[in-house]
């Protein structure tokens, strides 16, 4: 039996494709230009952020569909801190800076709400932890603490008031 359809994934910066796909689609003789098109109108919402993108190409009808993963949890707390990279330089460490920003767990239960249906989470209060296990290898702070701090605080139940499903 002949496979009719196909998937090409790759990963693109939210609202920024461009005709460097080509030749990952040139061989399903697919307009380059409607394609881009469609991934950008898809990501734009995703400015800033890389996110998977996946093509599923009928090579029957010569078609296509575009289908938008969600960005990495890194990539959704750099965001929120407004940063493109999470490194503290020599110089940095130097001078004694241990963060490159401080999330406010609102902003922490954001990130859980949008990356929830990816996780293997029962409830927010899981999928914040698992947030939070994410920053503990990051340079960040949340709420002026280290993530570890945070993660604890959580189990105890000090957060549960603003976690809420």
């Amino acid at each position: 039996m002949i496979k009719v359809k196909e998937e090409i994934q790759f990963i693109v910066e939210g609202g920024k494709a461009s005709g460097a796909i080509a030749s990952r689609i040139a061989t399903y003789n697919l307009n380059v230009n409607e394609v881009v098109k469609k991934i950008n109108e898809k990501t734009k919402e995703y400015e800033g952020i890389e996110v998977p993108v996946k093509i599923i190409v009928d090579k029957e009808k010569k078609s296509f569909e575009v289908e938008v993963g969600l960005p990495p949890i890194s990539s959704l707390i750099k965001k929120e801190l407004g940063i493109e990279k999470a490194k503290i330089s020599e110089e940095e460490k130097a001078k004694g800076i241990i963060s490159v920003g401080n999330l406010k767990m609102e902003q922490v239960i954001k990130i859980a709400k949008v990356k929830r249906s990816d996780l293997l989470a029962k409830s927010l209060k899981d999928a914040v932890k698992v947030v939070l296990g994410s920053i503990v290898s990051m340079p960040i702070t949340v709420e002026g603490k280290k993530a570890k701090e945070i993660i604890k605080e959580v189990d105890e139940g000090k957060w549960d008031s603003v976690i809420r499903e």
